[in-house]
């Protein structure tokens, strides 16, 4: 394989396109530092198929692209095509362009290709990006100071059966991928024979479907048919029940008509019981009336009695507090009885004790019979008590506040015989009257 031309456009410092040319021969680029003698090589590199942005001396793949500069505008797009003439004299044209945040491409004669197709086709030609054929800056010590097996990749490069290993690579990977194919293919197969034994399964679960819906048909045919004798049967039965109707609706028709003809004859005779109908009203109008009357007196007589009962207990609660009123006033009594003898048994004693003072005795029984009096007073209050509950009581408080003056009144009586009578016998008198 002979390279005859380099075209660039948009690479790196070549920003206008730029050809060169490859002569038969030595071909030599001659130029001060910075003139892009290195962008060059690299773009030969690059057309060739390398991939990696630091061997373009780049931060990453985009940085191939111009840039641009305080004069110029960054272009959008690189480009390099190298044509070359193949071993049996045919033109071939290899291209890569780039552009911007899109990644590049490659054609190969105006045809797209793969980025692998065209390190297949250097490596054929037992060059590429990594050929020894392309010696960089401090290429020279790195192969004197390779290691065998890196000698051992130059010396296969140089002998052109890098192509060689590059598809034994693919055919490995091509392999590699069958090899999975065939896994994948054991897996499906696995998965389509679990499939068969359940359609298997399946189609007997449909046979006997099938053949438990033929029986169920013909049972449901057999209880259709059934149904049918059924409805039948039921049919002619109704059939003879409708001719008895029929027979039963002729009677019911000649009873009908002999009722029409009784009612007609009876409704001649519907004024005199319309009448009669007229009268009765009147009266059971009149015994309704009569009876509203005497449910009203009924009313009357139990709302009456209500209220008589209510006065009886209100008599009987005041007999009661009547009662209760005059065993307090025999109380009474029989309280001013036992006092009316004590006095008694006083005025006996004052008599015994004292015989020669008869004015003063006629003056103690004159006080004794006031005390009667009094006493009398008091009983005659209970006799009034008795007859009304609430005087008896005002009688008693009358009485006692009487028989307190008299109790007084004989105190006083006591003391004037103290001082009348004489001293040896005061004492016993006083003793006597406070006794």
């Amino acid at each position: 394989m002979e390279f005859r031309k380099l075209r660039l456009a948009g690479f790196k410092s070549f920003v206008e396109p730029a050809e060169l040319r490859i002569e038969p021969g030595l071909t030599g680029v001659v130029g001060p530092n910075g003139c892009g003698k290195s962008n060059l090589l690299e773009a030969l590199r690059w057309v060739m198929g390398e991939g990696s942005p630091k061997s373009m001396r780049s931060g990453g793949m985009d940085d191939v692209i111009f840039a641009g500069t305080g004069s110029r505008p960054a272009r959008g797009f690189a480009q390099v095509t190298l044509a070359m003439a193949g071993s049996a004299g045919e033109e071939i044209e290899v291209s890569r362009k780039i552009e911007r945040g899109t990644g590049s491409d490659y054609r190969v004669n105006g045809r797209d290709a793969r980025a692998q197709d065209v390190r297949l086709l250097f490596a054929d030609s037992a060059t590429g990006a990594h050929s020894p054929a392309i010696v960089g800056q401090g290429r020279i010590s790195a192969i004197i100071a390779a290691k065998p097996a890196e000698r051992r990749m130059l010396l296969e490069e140089a002998a052109g059966i890098a192509g060689l290993h590059v598809r034994r690579r693919e055919a490995e990977i091509r392999l590699r991928a069958a090899e999975a194919n065939v896994a994948r293919l054991d897996d499906v197969i696995r998965n389509l024979e679990a499939q068969a034994n359940s359609m298997r399964r399946q189609a007997k679960t449909a046979e006997r479907y099938r053949a438990l819906s033929d029986r169920l048909k013909i049972a449901e045919a057999s209880l259709l048919y059934a149904r049918w004798k059924a409805a039948q049967m039921a049919s002619e039965a109704a059939r003879s029940a409708a001719a008895d109707a029929e027979a039963k609706a002729g009677d019911l028709t000649r009873i009908a008509a002999a009722l029409t003809t009784e009612a007609t004859n009876t409704s001649a005779n519907l004024p005199d019981l319309r009448l009669a109908e007229a009268a009765a009203a009147a009266g059971v109008q009149a015994l309704r009336q009569s009876r509203a009357l005497l449910d009203a007196e009924a009313a009357g007589a139990v709302r009456r009695r209500g209220e008589l009962e209510q006065l009886l207990a209100a008599v009987a609660r005041d007999a009661a507090r009547e009662a209760a009123l005059a065993e307090d006033a025999g109380a009474a009594e029989g309280r001013l009885a036992g006092e009316a003898g004590d006095l008694a048994g006083r005025l006996a004693g004052v008599e015994a004790a004292i015989p020669g003072q008869l004015a003063v005795v006629d003056a103690a029984v004159a006080g004794s019979a006031a005390e009667e009096a009094a006493l009398s007073a008091a009983v005659d209050a209970h006799a009034a008590a008795l007859a009304e509950a609430r005087s008896a009581a005002d009688a008693a408080q009358a009485a006692a506040a009487r028989l307190a003056r008299a109790e007084a009144e004989g105190r006083d009586l006591a003391a004037r015989l103290g001082r009348l009578a004489p001293a040896p016998d005061s004492g016993g008198l006083a003793g006597a009257v406070d006794a």
